[in-house]
This record gives structure tokens, C-alpha cells and sequence, in this order.
């Protein structure tokens, strides 16, 4: 067994695992063991068992992103500060000083591409399950050879192959649902990557170089997907398609709900809760605790003199 084999062997596994629980769910409530929709659906839960299980590490990329956002001026004067320097030495100053910037702020650059890169093996895992089956392969566990001619079988209305691709088909219905679903995928991860750029922002991250390398992913990635989309088969792109569309309603909802302090994102979640009344008017809670925990200045007390003193009755 070669290394990639050996590293994607429990994830070929745990995904026949999800694959025919979910198969067999479907198949219990009446639908066709054979049929292509059945093992979409089942696809498609796939997908929620995998995007629910990152959703801790998606909260903790929210995080690491915060705090990238918190550090980004400090990195900018580190930048500045070796500008122009190309010796060595210069280069690696600039590169301690980030270090131990990150380091002491608690930040992590790739923590922002680790769901990817969580999901990537999974990608591969499915796609090679998929390909095993096209061929009536066996698969390692729970994928027997019954289900597995059937899952290589499958046609999703009959008409389009699961195991087919844009540019390896003759037939005209799996070019046009493949080229949807490219159109989608493209699309739905470029939508996801403007929302944070347009709305989740501060003005401060903007004008960073972490923003201008954002705006040429914006447009990189869908190129990315658009050109390799044809070469995945239909049921691949049915998980990655599901994947980007949780993506997406995953980050409106975080967008809408915890944004990113002083962006445009903010600013109307500030203005939603002061036209329910549920936003403060008055001073922030902290100015209003250093109010009221503020001691109030003492008079001095001014000396009697003795006229004053007997007119006030006071005794010597």
C-alpha cells in the first residue's frame, strides 16, 4: 500500500461509514437503493456530519482572524520599517519581528486555512471512493460490492452518472447539470469571499497588504474551481457544492451576528439593535462603571474663627 493510500484508508473508511448509514436511512424511508438521488442525499449528509464537526475549528478561525485584524497595524510598521531592505540581515529581522509579533499577540496566519485543509483529505477520500466504485471496486469497510456496483451505477435522473464527468461524457444531460453545478460552485465561493471583504472589514485591514492579497483571491479561486470543476465527477461536485453553500450561510450568520469590530458589518448590527431599543444611547459600559466607581472630590473644610464659631454655637 503506497503512503497516500495509508493516510486516506481511515477516511475512506469513516466516509463509507457516513455514505452507507446515510444510504441506508434513505432506503428505509423508501427510496431507491440504486437510484442516483439517493446517494445525493446521502452526499448531502456527509457534508453536515463533516461541516458540523469543524465547526469548532471554524470558531477558532473566527478568532484567529480577529486577532490578525487586531495585529494587522503593528505588522504594517514592521513592513514599513524594512521597506527596501533586501540583505539578508534585514530579511531576517523583518521575519523575527513577525514572529515574535504573532507569538506574543497569540495569532496564527494559517489558522484561516485550516478548515480547508481539514477538508481536503475528505475531497480526496470521496473522490477516490467514488472512483473505486465507478469501477465496481470494493471499498475498505462498509462499502460492499453490492453497494458499491450500485453507487457506480448510479444515474441522478436517470440520465446523468454520478461517476461522470464534464469532460469525459458524451452525454449532453451531464455536461449541462455539470456545468451548472461549475457556474454554482464558482459563484457561491465568490459570494462567500466578497461578504467578508465588502462588509467584515475595518478600514485599518484595508488598507493592509493582507487585503490586496484577499482581493486577488477573490477573483482567483472561483477561476480555480471553475477550470478543475470539470474534471470532478458529478458526485464530488455534489459534496463540494453542498459544502460551499453551508460556507456561505455559515459566514452571513457570522457576519450578521459577531462582525468584525469597526467594519461596515458592525455599524449595522449597531444600527439593528438601536432601532430595537437594544443598544445603549448613553455612555459605554465602561465609562459608565468608571462613573460610577469614581470617587467623588472631598471640600476642603474651611477654618471657624472664633466670632463665626460662637455665632454657630459652637463650644470651645
Amino acid at each position: 500500500m503506497d503512503p497516500i493510500s495509508t493516510v486516506l484508508w481511515p477516511i475512506k473508511w469513516a466516509i463509507e461509514l457516513i455514505l452507507v448509514s446515510f444510504h441506508t436511512l434513505w432506503t428505509a424511508v423508501g427510496l431507491d437503493p440504486a437510484a442516483g438521488i439517493t446517494w445525493v442525499l446521502s452526499i448531502v449528509g456527509l457534508v453536515i456530519i463533516v461541516r458540523a464537526a469543524l465547526i469548532p475549528i471554524f470558531v477558532k478561525q473566527i478568532r484567529s482572524q480577529r486577532k490578525m485584524l487586531e495585529v494587522a497595524p503593528q505588522l504594517k510598521k514592521i513592513q514599513d520599517k524594512y521597506k527596501g531592505k533586501r540583505d539578508q540581515f534585514s530579511r531576517e529581522a523583518m521575519s523575527r519581528e513577525t514572529m515574535e509579533l504573532y507569538k506574543r499577540t497569540g495569532t496564527n496566519p494559517l489558522a484561516s486555512c485550516l478548515p480547508l485543509l481539514l477538508q481536503m483529505p475528505i475531497f480526496f477520500g470521496l473522490f477516490s471512493v467514488l472512483n473505486d466504485a465507478q469501477h465496481a471496486k470494493v471499498g475498505v469497510g462498509f462499502l460492499n460490492e453490492k453497494l458499491a456496483e450500485q453507487f457506480g451505477n448510479a444515474s441522478l435522473f436517470g440520465i446523468a452518472p454520478l461517476h461522470d464527468t464534464f469532460v469525459n461524457t458524451d452525454t449532453a444531460a451531464v455536461r449541462i447539470i455539470a456545468a451548472v453545478m461549475v457556474v454554482l460552485m464558482t459563484g457561491s465561493q465568490f459570494i462567500t469571499q466578497l461578504q467578508i471583504m465588502a462588509k467584515n472589514m475595518s478600514p485599518e485591514a484595508k488598507n493592509s497588504p493582507t487585503y490586496r492579497q484577499q482581493r486577488i483571491l477573490l477573483y482567483l479561486l472561483p477561476l480555480v474551481f471553475a477550470f478543475s470543476g470539470v474534471t470532478f465527477p458529478l458526485g464530488v461536485m455534489f459534496y463540494w457544492l453542498t459544502s460551499n453553500f453551508w460556507t456561505m450561510g455559515q459566514q452571513f450568520l457570522v457576519i450578521r451576528n459577531m462582525p468584525t469590530p469597526g467594519s461596515d458589518a458592525a455599524k449595522a448590527r449597531e444600527a439593528r439593535l438601536a432601532k430595537k431599543g437594544k443598544l445603549p444611547k448613553n455612555a459605554a459600559p465602561e465609562e459608565e462603571a468608571a462613573a460610577v466607581e469614581a470617587p467623588k472630590p472631598v471640600q476642603r473644610q474651611q477654618p471657624v474663627g472664633k466670632n463665626r464659631a460662637k455665632k454657630a454655637g459652637v463650644k470651645k
